[in-house]
């Protein structure tokens, strides 16, 4: 049962004119660059968005809730929260509530502090994870609990598991391209390749919908086993929306539905716009 709850957490028209920016960072000591949407870029990070998710386990089981929410931070930037709460019969036997905090510098939407707060397990006591990025000097700190800290040096600016999921929502996402966004997770930082499937119409809490499907290539655990690709559908227009996201684990699969959804610059999803 532990392993159907723990669910990954990279979860989840074209505007006839769009402005195109990049974003840089080093591979390896060799500068590179994403290239982002800013049309999109400014309504991901600033339009004080609100997702709601219900997980489910192949045939529609429901198992559990993820939120995320991110907001303009009264440090320097943004910040994203994230809960994963259990549901149902699957509270009696592995209760789950989880939360994750990601603080974001403001020029290059770059983490500089993550913050994780684990309770899981019937009578477990609280676990605390603290991540600090220095993005100039190329080291994170990592420190669980009242451990001693360990420092990692790293060969470029990184994002982590929340940062990346923002991020790419808001690359150009071109067929044929295949972004690669450096992430830092189990200690170490990976290259994650973003794939571009194509487009699919599905029906969403917004209807039917065209949406552009991609599929990160992650190489590691991460904080929650999977076993298989993940893919997303973001809605095919300057917002972004991430409607689905479906994740392949050793028994089936999971998936995270959208259930709903707020953000002050896509005021177009909001219910009372709704067709």
């Amino acid at each position: 049962m532990l392993y159907l709850i723990r669910f990954v957490i990279f979860l989840l028209p074209l505007l006839p004119v769009v402005v195109v920016t990049d974003l840089a960072w080093s591979q390896d000591g060799q500068n590179q660059f994403l290239k982002v949407r800013r049309d999109v870029l400014q309504r991901v990070f600033e339009g004080n968005e609100k997702l709601n998710y219900s997980i489910s386990w192949t045939g529609g089981v429901k198992i559990g809730d993820l939120r995320l929410e991110i907001a303009s931070s009264s440090k320097k930037g943004n910040e994203i929260t994230g809960r994963v709460t259990d549901y149902g019969l699957f509270k009696l036997f592995y209760p789950v509530d989880d939360t994750f905090i990601t603080y974001i510098d403001s020029s290059l939407r770059l983490p500089y502090r993550y913050e994780v707060v684990q309770r899981e397990g019937h009578g477990s006591d609280e676990t605390k994870r603290l991540s600090l990025y220095d993005q100039e000097q190329l080291t994170v700190r990592y420190q669980r609990d009242e451990e001693e800290p360990l420092d990692f040096t790293i060969s470029g600016p990184v994002h982590n598991e929340f940062s990346s999921f923002y991020i790419t929502r808001s690359l150009t996402l071109e067929e044929g391209e295949v972004p690669v966004v450096p992430t830092f997770a189990d200690k170490k930082r990976h290259n994650v390749e973003v794939n571009v499937l194509g487009k699919e119409e599905i029906r969403t809490m917004f209807g039917l919908v065209k949406t552009i499907r991609i599929q990160p290539k992650m190489t590691f655990r991460g904080l929650y086993d999977k076993d298989g690709d993940t893919v997303i559908w973001l809605t095919d227009d300057e917002c972004r929306v991430p409607v689905r996201i479906n994740s392949k684990i050793l028994i089936g699969s999971l998936t995270a539905d959208l259930k709903s959804y707020h953000n002050d610059l896509c005021p177009q999803y909001h219910e009372e716009r709704r067709p």
